[in-house]
């Protein structure tokens, strides 16, 4: 087995390009990708701004349940066991008593309902939340992606150009030997490989970088986050004519949970105006009394069982701090009136800023991918002067540089387009839609 190994190595020996290109793809092969649906769904599942997020709804609806149980009867089970002495007094309020069963709970009470519409009301405004807080992972998780798959792709850009800068330093070095040659155009060539490694130590921080962040969002292992450019979808087509802002107020989670807040505001200030008004309670209670609490002897008719049911009737004719917490609730429900309008003022001005930005984004995209386009057709054309002996070799690295400079320049520019778009598609509400498209369709 070992023979069989050795030759076999041997024979890949003689073709080391060929056995290097068979390891790539069988490591490929065996690598999974982590499509961007796939991350956004599990950052979605864990990420702490989500959990969060949900914990504020299950707050909110406790809330909102424990003004509403309000109006079920609420029933109490204990004893006051004590020995009497005398006459039976009291222990802590109460009647000694071998068990007692108490029941309340709210009929009539104008200022419950309204702290119960406005506890509801803040229910709905966390769910809104917790709609942005889920745009905004989504978010995060589309940029970083896109980032890193930018960043992949320029390393292996960068590993290739670094490649040529090499064998351009071996070669000035032997036209130098010959005389053909200076030192300056070694300089020179040294130059250009030095910066190819400052591009490729930028991309593989980056690289790392975004790699750890998008590990922290999903869960999932270091080793597992290989992005798979393929899998982002299209980003769709900008109409610059479509008033977006409108659409943005209209459709905005942080608009509308400042509308659901303001609301709640108008609640609590009619619910504390309420309380100035009649109120009606239920409340039951059962005694089971002994005869060494002295009851037999102190009163005439005495018997072990006894219970009283009824209604508890209020008529608050005067109460002087309710009505400043009434006026207090009003100025609170002003302002946040004041600050649902100022966050639609901010979101329609926020769309408007990104829809122009997108705008030049794409202008500035198109303006790159043609000077790249031009700078490679150069070197195509350099290249095949140099099949034709009429370009020198300088002038072939030159052209190499300036190609891989407009490919970094259109790189960086693309993705900057695409940042813009995200940004302005979290503020239409169409975020969403276009990251999970795959799943929808």
């Amino acid at each position: 087995m070992n023979l069989r190994l050795s030759g076999c190595l041997r024979q890949c020996s003689k073709f080391p390009v060929l056995f290097v290109a068979l390891l790539a793809v069988s490591g490929n092969l065996w690598a999974q990708t982590l499509p961007l649906q796939r991350a956004i769904e599990l950052a979605l599942a864990h990420s702490t701004a989500s959990i969060s997020a949900q914990a504020d709804i299950q707050h909110a609806f406790a809330s909102y349940s424990e003004l509403r149980d309000n109006y079920i009867p609420q029933v109490t089970v204990g004893s006051g066991l004590g020995y009497s002495y005398g006459f039976p007094l009291t222990l802590e309020g109460a009647a000694p008593s071998l068990v007692t069963v108490v029941g309340q709970s709210t009929v009539f009470n104008p200022s419950q309902q309204q702290f119960m519409h406005a506890a509801k009301t803040e229910w709905r405004a966390a769910q809104l939340q917790d709609k942005d807080a889920r745009n905004a992972v989504i978010q995060d998780v589309a940029i970083s992606y896109a980032d890193l798959a930018k960043w992949e792709a320029r390393l292996g850009r960068l590993q290739q150009a670094e490649s040529q800068a090499l064998s351009m330093e071996t070669a000035v070095t032997e036209r130098i030997q010959e005389g053909v040659d200076k030192l300056m155009d070694l300089t020179r060539a040294k130059l250009a490989t030095a910066q190819v490694r400052l591009h490729l130590a930028q991309a593989r921080g980056a690289e790392d970088v975004l790699q750890r962040h998008l590990a922290n969002l999903t869960g999932l292992p270091l080793s597992s986050i290989q992005v798979d450019a393929q899998s982002i979808p299209a980003m769709p087509a900008l109409n610059s004519e479509e008033d977006l802002p409108s659409k943005a107020v209209a459709d905005s989670p942080m608009v509308k949970a400042a509308d659901q807040h303001a609301l709640a505001a108008v609640f609590r200030a009619s619910g504390e105006h309420r309380a100035l008004l009649p109120s009606i309670d239920f409340a039951a209670q059962y005694a089971r009394f002994a005869t060494f609490n002295n009851y037999d002897v102190f009163y005439r008719n005495f018997q072990p069982n006894n219970a009283t049911f009824g209604v508890s009737v209020r008529f608050p004719f005067f109460n002087g701090p309710q009505k400043e917490r009434a006026k207090a609730a009003d100025a609170d429900a002003l302002k946040s009136k004041q600050q649902a309008q100022a966050a639609r003022n901010q979101v329609s001005e926020d769309t408007a800023r990104l829809q122009h930005a997108a705008e030049q984004l794409a202008a500035a995209r198109d303006v790159a991918q043609l000077d790249y386009e031009l700078a490679q057709s150069m070197l195509e054309a350099t290249q095949t002067r140099i099949s034709a002996a009429t370009a020198s070799l300088h002038e072939l690295a030159d052209a190499r540089s300036l190609a891989n400079e407009k490919f970094l320049a259109f790189q960086d520019a693309d993705f900057e387009y695409q940042r813009g778009r995200l940004n302005l598609m979290r503020s239409t509400g169409e975020l969403e839609k276009w990251a999970l498209q795959t799943a929808q369709k």
